[in-house]
């Protein structure tokens, strides 16, 4: 959907300084471009756990990072975006890899879990299932940081 090309180039007109990932199958293919662009630090973690409170120590030093992970890793994640968001009030963005969003027939519960989650959780998210959404990753990072709360975008995947 996104080149990596594009989405460097999107963040980066976003004034995003740090990418905080755990790459998936579909991001993954992103990392030589990331790489290569000087006005993105890509900082890779172990575990999606890490990237919410390394992302909120950049943020709280001034940077303006995004975490990019996929879904299953925000339920893996739960606990430290609670205390990051909630307790911390530190309001972060994420792009998050759609699961087999776009896989007809699937049965894989990721799909059917992650909107009522973040719903839950109170986060404004967008979902870009083509390249006519691409976007909404502008929209929804920008109505995010006016509205100084946490926000994310999905990225569907699964699409051969």
């Amino acid at each position: 959907m996104f080149t990596g090309r594009e989405i460097c180039a999107a963040l980066v007109d976003l004034g995003v300084t740090h990418v905080v990932w755990l790459p998936d199958s579909a991001f993954g293919p992103w990392e030589d471009e990331f790489e290569a662009c000087p006005s993105l630090r890509l900082v890779r973690v172990c575990r999606e756990g890490e990237a919410w409170s390394l992302a909120a120590g950049l943020q709280l030093g001034g940077a303006s990072p995004v975490v990019m992970i996929q879904t299953t890793g925000l339920f893996e994640s739960g606990d430290s975006l609670r205390n990051v968001i909630f307790d911390l009030r530190i309001p972060l963005f994420a792009i998050l890899g759609a699961r087999s969003w776009l896989v007809e027939g699937s049965r894989d519960s990721a799909k059917r879990f992650t909107l009522p989650i973040l719903a839950a959780w109170g986060i404004d998210h967008e979902l870009i299932e083509s390249a006519a959404d691409k976007h909404k990753l502008s929209a929804s990072y920008q109505r995010s940081r006016r509205a100084r709360t946490a926000g994310a975008v999905l990225i569907a995947e699964g699409r051969m």
